[in-house]
């Protein structure tokens, strides 16, 4: 029999879901032969829109999708989910401070995380788009006591995806040619893309682009301001990237890393050889066998890229000390 998956989907009437459930629904997920069944959830006021974009679904014609069930019911949403994708949250309002989005998505994230808890498939595995993400996601596993905690992901790879393409449009290649670069942190203004191990053509990136300053300034606070700058340039966040990255998250989860390279996602802390606080959801890079995803040991970090890492980790726990009540 095929193996076919659940996929819950939150905030499902929203403009990255909008562009991440048509490309779950054609296979480029989970391969050309995978039914799948979409669970996508929507707060009350939304399932109406949400309706609509049921509709589209269907429209699609897509053969692998088996169902589609759209509810405003967590612990419908999540029933034998094998994977959820959170990315449904209060987005940041206009003078919204950080810490004021912590404290309006926290509470939502303590109803999801019990839903999952009670209700997912015992191989569920949970990526987390919906920002501060690192923090929705520490909020949720916290109260999703029986989900172990290494099914936990929160996305990382949108600033990756964003640190590869400067560096490959700097050095004049495509964004293929780059390798090797981990985002270390807080998916915020404080991660810090790693350029000292990112490779062009399998050259060190610092060698083919002989500029400390570049990497140090523009390349760091592009990448860091990425979102912010998209949000001036188009006057809505950031949408089909962030989907596109929630889907490269999920592939990189379940197919072997090539060799030398890695990801990047933030993972739950403990044990990490890094020196980084045990209770975070914090970025590292990462490799997968396909099935187990682990943080790349033995890497060395200047003392430069050590005040990068530790200043995001203050950051993150700045974040947790917020949403304390929570967990």
């Amino acid at each position: 029999t095929l193996f076919r998956s659940r996929v819950a989907v939150t905030g499902g009437a929203g403009q990255i879901a909008y562009s991440l459930l048509f490309r779950i629904g054609n296979g480029e997920v989970f391969g050309a032969d995978q039914p799948v069944i979409l669970q996508v959830l929507e707060i009350t006021p939304a399932m109406q829109a949400l309706e609509g974009v049921l509709m589209e679904l269907q429209d699609s014609a897509q053969p692998l999708v088996q169902d589609i069930i759209a509810t405003d019911d967590a612990n419908v949403a999540f029933k034998d989910a094998n994977w959820a994708i959170l990315v449904g949250g209060k987005p940041r309002g206009p003078g919204m401070l950080r810490k004021d989005l912590i404290a309006a998505n926290g509470p939502i994230f303590v109803g999801q995380g019990e839903a999952i808890n009670n209700n997912a498939a015992d191989d569920i595995r949970i990526v987390t788009v919906a920002n501060p993400c690192n923090s929705n996601t520490l909020v949720a596993k916290s109260n999703a006591p029986d989900v172990p905690a290494d099914r936990w992901f929160a996305m990382t790879r949108l600033d990756e995806n964003r640190a590869k393409a400067q560096i490959a449009n700097k050095a004049g290649v495509t964004s293929a040619e780059v390798t090797n670069v981990g985002i270390w942190g807080n998916h915020s203004a404080t991660q810090f893309p790693w350029f000292d191990a990112a490779l062009v053509g399998g050259k060190p990136a610092t060698e083919v682009i002989d500029d400390r300053e570049w990497f140090e300034n523009d390349f760091l606070s592009t990448v860091q301001q990425r979102g912010k700058a998209i949000i001036e340039a188009r006057g809505k966040s950031s949408a089909a990237s962030a989907a596109n990255a929630a889907l490269d998250t999920i592939r990189s989860i379940i197919t072997p890393t090539p060799e030398g390279d890695w990801f990047s996602a933030a993972v739950y802390s403990a044990g990490n050889p890094y020196g980084i606080d045990e209770n975070l959801m914090y970025s590292f890079p990462l490799r997968s066998d396909g099935n187990t995803v682990s943080i790349v040991e033995g890497l060395e970090l200047s003392d430069y890229a050590v005040s990068k890492a530790k200043a995001s980790e203050a950051e993150l726990q700045e974040e947790r000390e917020a949403v304390a009540d929570l967990l």
